[in-house]
């Protein structure tokens, strides 16, 4: 069942590349076809891997994707009308469903196509395509294109990995001696470093190696200043709302959910920050939500999530290696849950959630917070339309509001709400590509219990 098409007074357009010259436009321009380009050529290059494992069947396979891939990639830098999908996934009913919808909301005139159609609707769409041309082509279906980034994201990064797993260590000896104070401060920290780590994203490079060299904990009181919403102290006072008289730093929050973004140094800033809330006591169970299938280059599936865990346990690093068995610990205890859904890798705006999705929707106030990790979960979160700077964050929601909710992201794409008058005015004065660098942040709550 599809959500009702409602053109509503005062909600601004979508973003498109209908505006030449726009971030939207110069993304379906330049970065789409470039990502394409490597997704070809990462195929080509596993010809050999395909051949030993297949024979000539596993040859004829890379072929057929590889002609699927460049038949794709002439369509989007044509411009020609987006096609239903083919493949008969569970998916790809909603996914045929979505188009003509989109069609609907776009009139007869013209068809919907790339460049005239919302940009968040076609970039998702090429990512499924990219999917569809692996799964019409078995026997090599379910290989991972973009899994040599990940990993090497995920290794190029070890100096910092083992620096964090590091400074958790100190915490969780120290714990039973924090004061409130120094557990926030904790808490602080570590929220922010796994926001920094969503800098450390490969669809903004288009898959260029984009590692975490250093400590982040080392350069957090220099990105202060970057951080353009900064609501720590709201998330802190959900997770300590339900604080229990008598136990010092409190015990809180009985669910956090985490709406994963990248895979490799990202993902393990979340492993840590999802460590720290449960040995401190201010989550009982972490929730983590990762994509079906390989997306939006770096985004975590099922696959990266246990490898990232199994590398970290097998790291020649004592403080690494034992946060790897402690994560794994709670895996196999049920503290720490994975789950994926049809409708992340889907491109429907958040609010769309609870009529589209409504068993997500429903899983999701089962959470006492939900950390949104990332760019994309922004823009499905904002809708990937025009708002004004100063549109408050709850307006751009549209009624989206499961459970209390929070941000974390670094700005990579043309929508930032929820800012003081002229701030957005002064920021395009300073660099006008603030919107889209990765340079600035947000840690950007709203919780309906509240209204």
């Amino acid at each position: 069942m599809m959500a009702a098409d409602q053109t509503v007074a005062g909600v601004p357009p979508s973003l498109s590349a209908r505006v030449v010259g726009s971030f939207a436009y110069l993304t379906i321009r330049d970065r789409l076809p470039t990502i394409l380009t490597k997704v070809i050529d990462t195929i080509h290059r596993n010809k050999n891997k395909f051949f030993e494992e297949y024979g000539e069947e596993g040859i004829q396979a890379e072929k057929q994707t590889i002609s699927l891939l460049s038949k794709l990639r002439n369509e989007l830098q044509t411009d020609k009308p987006v096609l239903v999908l083919t493949d008969g996934l569970p998916d790809t009913e909603f996914w045929n469903q979505y188009l003509h919808r989109q069609q609907r909301l776009q009139g007869d005139q013209e068809s919907v196509s790339w460049f005239k159609s919302p940009w968040l609707y076609v970039e998702c769409y090429m990512y499924r395509r990219i999917q569809e041309a692996l799964l019409l082509n078995p026997p090599i279906s379910d290989f991972d294109v973009f899994n040599e980034g990940k990993t090497q994201s995920f290794f190029e990064s070890q100096q910092a990995v083992m620096a964090l797993c590091t400074y958790l260590e100190g915490v969780n000896k120290n714990m039973e001696e924090l004061s409130k104070n120094q557990l926030f401060e904790h808490f602080s920290r570590l929220l922010q470093v796994s926001l920094w780590g969503n800098k450390c994203d490969l669809s903004i490079s288009a898959g260029q190696e984009n590692s975490q060299k250093t400590s982040p904990l080392d350069s957090l009181s220099a990105l202060q200043p970057f951080i353009l919403v900064d609501d720590s102290n709201v998330v802190w006072s959900t997770l300590t709302a339900a604080q229990r008289s008598g136990q010092p730093g409190g015990t809180a929050a009985d669910r956090v959910d985490i709406v994963l973004d990248n895979a490799g140094f990202e993902l393990v800033t979340d492993l840590i920050f999802a460590d720290f809330l449960v040995s401190s006591g201010l989550a009982r169970q972490i929730h983590f939500h990762g994509k079906l299938f390989p997306w939006f280059v770096s985004d975590v599936t099922a696959n990266d999530f246990q490898w990232t865990i199994r590398q970290t346990m097998a790291a020649n690093h004592k403080w690494m290696s034992k946060s790897g068995v402690q994560w794994q610990t709670y895996v196999k205890q049920g503290v720490w849950r994975y789950h994926d859904h049809p409708f992340w890798t889907q491109p429907h705006e958040f609010c769309d959630m609870a009529a589209d999705a409504p068993d997500l929707y429903a899983a999701l106030q089962g959470a006492d917070l939900v950390l949104f990790k990332g760019d994309l979960n922004y823009r499905k979160l904002t809708g990937d339309r025009d708002w004004d700077h100063t549109a408050a964050f709850k307006t751009a929601l549209r009624g989206f509001g499961p459970a209390p909710l929070c941000s974390l992201r670094t700005l990579k794409a043309n929508v930032q709400v929820g800012l003081q008058p002229g701030q957005g005015e002064k920021l395009t004065s300073q660099d006008p590509n603030w919107m889209t660098s990765g340079q600035y942040a947000v840690i950007q709550s709203y919780n309906p219990k509240s209204e």
